[in-house]
């Protein structure tokens, strides 16, 4: 049963303690992955121009990639990580005129770090909540599977055409294309992950490969550095360690169907 008695996330986060638990219990590719990602980001930071912005860049891709592998691995350290690391690309993807990921930085915020935050139980009892959209039905839930993927398309359509006529005729953006695909297919994830969908985890691969599009056409077009390209690439290799790692519940998680059958 979920324990009550847990404390919300927020309440924590100036407790040294705290972080150090929170980095415990995760799979042994990713702590592998988060090693070699952090030298990455900051190897690639140091080998370029350092300036204010990058510095802030190299702190934001930290934080962010550490925020993926949390989430990862159902830790509500994320929230923390997650919110900083936001803010700060919110900034940088207004200065690299990329309002769609500044959008999307705030949905994930909304959507992603504050109810991690303030959620006592949202690590508590994944294996038991973690569930593929198929399953909606042998699980009994209220919505359909059908229900699901069509929430899933129109979500993802209406934010992809909405945030495309805002950057064509508010912000006027250099690249409103790949940048509203990008930040819709992220928005749909966001939603997916607040549901407990093992199917996020395909959108986060899509988004990773967006953003790597996004980011290396923005540094190209001088108006980002690479950090970020390279970040991205680091976030798909983190996505395909949530499909391919057993000791990780997305997608590596006992269904119903499974207990029955090891009940007989």
């Amino acid at each position: 049963m979920q324990n009550t008695s847990e404390k919300p996330a927020l309440v924590s986060v100036f407790n040294p303690k705290w972080y150090i638990e929170q980095m415990k219990g995760w799979s042994t590719r990713s702590y592998f992955l988060l090693a070699i990602g952090i030298s990455f980001i900051i190897g690639t930071t140091v080998a370029n121009p350092i300036t204010g912005l990058a510095l802030w860049t190299m702190a934001a891709a930290i934080l962010g990639f550490t925020t993926t592998l949390s989430i990862t691995n159902t830790r509500p350290l994320n929230g923390v990580f997650g919110m900083v690391s936001a803010l700060i690309y919110i900034v940088i993807a207004i200065h690299a005129k990329n309002p769609g990921d500044a959008i999307l930085q705030g949905v994930y915020i909304l959507f992603l770090d504050l109810p991690v935050l303030i959620m006592p139980g949202w690590a508590q009892n994944v294996n038991q909540r973690v569930r593929k959209i198929k399953e909606t039905g042998i699980r009994g839930e209220k919505h359909s599977p059908a229900f699901w993927y069509t929430m899933t398309a129109l979500l993802f359509v209406v934010a992809a055409v909405s945030l495309y006529f805002f950057e064509i005729y508010v912000t006027h953006s250099p690249r409103p294309i790949i940048d509203s695909i990008t930040a819709a297919i992220g928005i749909t994830g966001a939603f997916l992950t607040t549901q407990r969908f093992s199917e996020s985890y395909i959108f986060w691969l899509l988004q990773g490969l967006a953003q790597v599009v996004l980011w290396g056409a923005t540094a190209m077009q001088g108006d980002a550095s690479m950090v970020l390209f390279f970040t991205y690439i680091l976030y798909i290799a983190n996505d395909l360690v949530a499909f391919t790692d057993k000791d990780v519940a997305w997608f590596h998680h006992q269904t119903i169907t499974d207990k029955i059958a090891s009940n007989h």
